[in-house]
């Protein structure tokens, strides 16, 4: 699917409207067979998972509104380390100080979901544990010369080459990922918006 904008039509097909802009969650999302449009949110990002998966959400249903029997589909996730978040870094050397700090330790990624349908409104969060492993200069250098750090909370992408950094992940890898597979597909049947149940319209 490609980014919609204001200005575009709504897909007869379309079932939901994904507020993101993130590869990995268009990968996600379409490896579930739903049928989904992409409009980028162009909210500001807090430090709270739920409140910007939610503004997301509003901010993508205000805009184009939301698709008859569909949703709009907001997320969010954030890293975690001793309660300190890790964001997206802005350059190189704070990409290098954050995996620093993970090197060696257990973290948290957490994933808050968003979704609006035209009556009900479904908000869902899903926590894993990534430990990383002591991530030494040679390693570190390799990484951030990757640049896959690059607009990737906490400074790496599990998918990816990141995958060097992870001694194990316990719990949803695709938490990590960026869209808690796990719950969403609950959320879905229970909504009547997953392939395998009757559609709502």
């Amino acid at each position: 699917m490609q980014p919609g904008n204001a200005a575009e039509p709504l897909n007869r097909d379309t079932l939901i409207l994904l507020a993101s802009g993130s590869p990995q969650r268009r990968a996600l999302l379409g490896a579930l067979g739903v049928e989904f449009e992409v409009v980028v949110s162009g909210v500001d990002e807090g430090e709270d998972p739920l409140a910007n998966a939610r503004a997301k959400a509003e901010e993508v249903a205000g805009r184009r509104g939301v698709p008859a029997g569909g949703a709009v589909l907001g997320a969010d996730t954030e890293v975690l380390l001793d309660g300190r978040v890790f964001g997206k870094p802005a350059d190189r050397a704070s990409a290098a100080e954050m995996l620093g700090a993970l090197s060696g330790r257990p973290h948290v990624v957490r994933t808050a979901v968003c979704l609006i349908t035209s009556d009900a409104r479904r908000e869902l969060e899903d926590e894993t544990t990534v430990v990383v492993r002591p991530i030494d200069d040679a390693l570190a250098s390799w990484y951030l010369g990757t640049g896959e750090w690059e607009g990737r909370a906490g400074g790496y992408a599990v998918q990816g080459s990141g995958a060097a950094l992870v001694e194990r992940i316990e719990g949803d890898f695709t938490t990590v990922v960026g869209l808690p597979i796990g719950a969403l597909v609950t959320a879905l049947s229970e909504l009547g918006l997953a392939p395998w149940v009757t559609p709502r319209r």
